[in-house]
């Protein structure tokens, strides 16, 4: 840069030293104050007392294979903080971390030096190989979820189309439903029902996004779990219900249900199941689906199983259309319902479970809930960004921000056990807020200012946080060598679990009154 350049540079500067601004409200004045430590999200600072008392920052650390020998490489604990930090902003590329970098209080928070760059967070990732990091992330992943694992849990499986926009490794056209003809990489997960938790994400190239891609990920879960902390049910959509891959849950004795395919076979099984007189009458919550259940044995199977068929009457105004031939020419007829037809919406599931007929339209229907999940990952949590020309990269990526978010989850579930906060409502409301430090005689003091309406709310969230962090405490005073994560995920899960009290007739409820 030239001197001129300089100068020109150095008046500017000092020209928005002090400024006069017209605004609707009248004149304001504006100083530039750029030696302050400050930071947006002071809330941090609960967060980061959360991951220290629990012990999960750093065994993160400690475990990470990352490594530098030069003095002027930037520590693992910068790394891996600014990597933290970008995630928790809800970042989906590598470039928004530029936005952190004037955040002075941040890094005294997490124990760093500095900010890093986004460039040296990409360089950093890349000196690990796809083994180091799946020996590092995958038993941390797992690890964050076992403990409540004792409960009996649903692990809900589904592949997420990741669409990308470059030359990245395994970037390949298939199957994409919301950008056809995109290229893309295909994201198999396995999913804790109803916690909304990742047990592990699996990064494949766009054309391997069938079930037998899926399968050899499931297996390494289920024989990671003892049995007692298996699955209740493995659960999944018609891409799953097929021969090899409930071969591999029979050899295990794991229950199961999945959707089947409208195949020949199912076709020929429905005409027959529709004319029997002993579907079930659907009760107050069964949304008008009714149940019937036999056996099946299709052409590529080696023996029958147990299918469940369910229907509902179409109820809603319902027109069909086709198109017919006649002396004009080709027309679309419109087909109106009579009194002697009736529309039917229908599925049919195979299960090897000995649960109670009754209950499978339910437990079917609540996979639904997962798709929330996913969309919170991808449109919240930036899963579907932090995008680099390796795969290798992507996986490590899709791992982190997992384990974040499930870190996460267990934050907001400790703040709030009776409700599932996303994170567009929790970050505004536990993370957010301006914070100025002012350092003093050796210690540091922040001052926080809560931006969000619900201040009050929010105290009673933080309350509850440290009520849940100090049970830790406590116990790890009495035990030393105790788990404080499962002390953590025990206390939590004892809360959402809590004794309903006994359910009282409405009729008796009111004679009491």
């Amino acid at each position: 840069m030239g001197e001129a350049k300089r100068r020109q540079l150095a008046i500017q500067k000092q020209a928005l030293q002090a400024l006069a601004v017209d605004t609707p409200g009248g004149r304001i004045h504006v100083q530039w104050d750029h030696g302050a430590c400050a930071t947006p999200n002071a809330q941090l600072t609960f967060f980061a007392e959360f991951l220290a008392t629990t012990g999960v920052y750093d065994a993160w650390l400690n475990t990470c294979p990352l490594s530098y020998t030069s003095p002027n490489a930037p520590s693992k604990q910068d790394v891996l903080g600014t990597w933290l930090l970008a995630i928790l902003a809800g970042h989906n590329r590598y470039a928004h971390i530029t936005a952190l970098r004037a955040d002075a209080v941040s890094p005294q928070i997490l124990g760093m030096h500095k900010i890093i760059s986004e460039d040296a967070l990409r360089r950093s990732l890349a000196r690990m190989s796809a083994q180091q990091s799946q020996a590092w992330l995958v038993p941390q992943l797992l690890s964050s979820v076992q403990a409540a694992l004792s409960t009996p849990w649903i692990l809900d499986i589904d592949t997420t189309i990741k669409p990308l926009y470059g030359k990245q490794s395994g970037a390949q056209v298939s199957y994409n439903p919301h950008k056809p003809g995109r290229p893309s990489h295909a994201l198999h997960t396995y999913w804790v029902a109803n916690l909304r938790l990742v047990l592990d994400v699996v990064v494949s190239p766009g054309k391997e996004h069938s079930a037998a891609k899926a399968r050899p990920g499931l297996v390494a879960i289920l024989d990671k779990l003892p049995g007692e902390q298996r699955p209740a049910l493995v659960r999944g959509d018609c891409g799953f219900g097929n021969e090899p891959f409930i071969i591999e849950l029979e050899e295990r004795a794991q229950p199961y249900l999945f959707k089947l395919r409208q195949t020949q076979g199912v076709k020929k099984l429905l005409t027959r199941q529709f004319a029997r007189d002993d579907w079930s009458t659907p009760g107050p919550s069964d949304q008008g689906w009714s149940v019937v259940e036999d056996t099946l044995k299709l052409s590529g199977w080696h023996r029958a199983r147990r299918v469940v068929i369910l229907r509902r009457a179409v109820k809603t105004d319902l027109a069909l259309s086709r198109r017919a031939k006649n002396e004009v020419g080709e027309q679309l007829e419109i087909l109106m319902p009579t009194n002697d037809v009736q529309a039917w919406e229908y599925a049919v599931l195979v299960t090897n479970s000995t649960c109670e007929l009754e209950t499978f339209a339910q437990l079917y229907r609540d996979r639904a809930d997962c798709e929330n999940g996913f969309d919170e990952l991808k449109n919240q949590w930036g899963w579907g960004g932090f995008t680099t020309q390796d795969i290798e990269r992507c996986q490590t990526s899709a791992r982190a921000v997992a384990l974040v978010y499930n870190w996460w989850s267990w934050y907001c579930r400790a703040a709030k056990p009776g409700v599932r906060m996303e994170a567009i409502t929790s970050r505004a409301l536990l993370l957010a807020g301006v914070g100025r430090a002012i350092k003093h005689a050796g210690q540091t003091t922040l001052y926080l200012t809560p931006m969000h309406a619900a201040k009050d709310k929010l105290l009673e969230l933080i309350a509850n946080i440290r009520a849940a962090l100090s049970h830790v405490r406590s116990v790890a005073e009495q035990l030393p060598k105790s788990d404080r994560w499962k002390t953590f995920l025990d206390y939590v899960v004892a809360k959402i679990t809590r004794p309903l009290p006994p359910w009282i007739p409405p009729d008796q409820l009111a004679m009491k009154g």
